[in-house]
């Protein structure tokens, strides 16, 4: 193997690029236009890849524009961008009670709060066991820190 450096970006951050130029257009934008809005340093072949690997994955929405496409994204920023990702694994699982009550007992204090308000169950009170890793109680399952609704 060579000691000299990879050339090639970290996965994801030609992702991340294509997608932030798409959100700062606030209009469908063709591999071309994406080309030219990232500074034609890549060629257009690849950005049209990666528009369509994120068209597959559900990430953006493509509409005929001439001969291309023209791509729109279906998320509004990074966090809807994390908030599907979270969605897609949480599929990916049979048995999402459990995979739901892992994920809940390893939240921080601050975030089970965060959780807890967006969900409208208000401050956690010694009778939903605040007092522990789960904190957000016993599911109707049984599984730990899984909110029985």
């Amino acid at each position: 193997m060579s000691d000299v450096p990879s050339a090639r970006r970290p996965a994801g951050e030609l992702e991340a690029e294509v997608l932030a130029a798409l959100w700062s257009a606030r209009r469908p934008l063709t591999p071309q236009d994406v080309q030219a809005a990232l500074g034609g340093d890549l060629a257009r072949t690849t950005i049209a890849t990666i528009l369509a690997r994120l068209h597959d994955k559900g990430t953006v929405e493509r509409t005929r524009a001439g001969r291309a496409y023209a791509y729109t994204p279906t998320v509004q920023d990074t966090a809807g961008l994390a908030a599907r990702r979270m969605h897609t694994e949480l599929r990916r699982e049979a048995d999402r009670s459990t995979v739901l009550a892992r994920f809940v007992s390893d939240l921080s204090a601050e975030d089970e709060q965060l959780l807890r308000d967006l969900l409208g169950d208000g401050p956690a009170t010694p009778d939903t066991g605040a007092d522990g890793p789960t904190a957000l109680g016993t599911g109707t399952d049984g599984h730990p820190g899984a909110v029985g609704r």
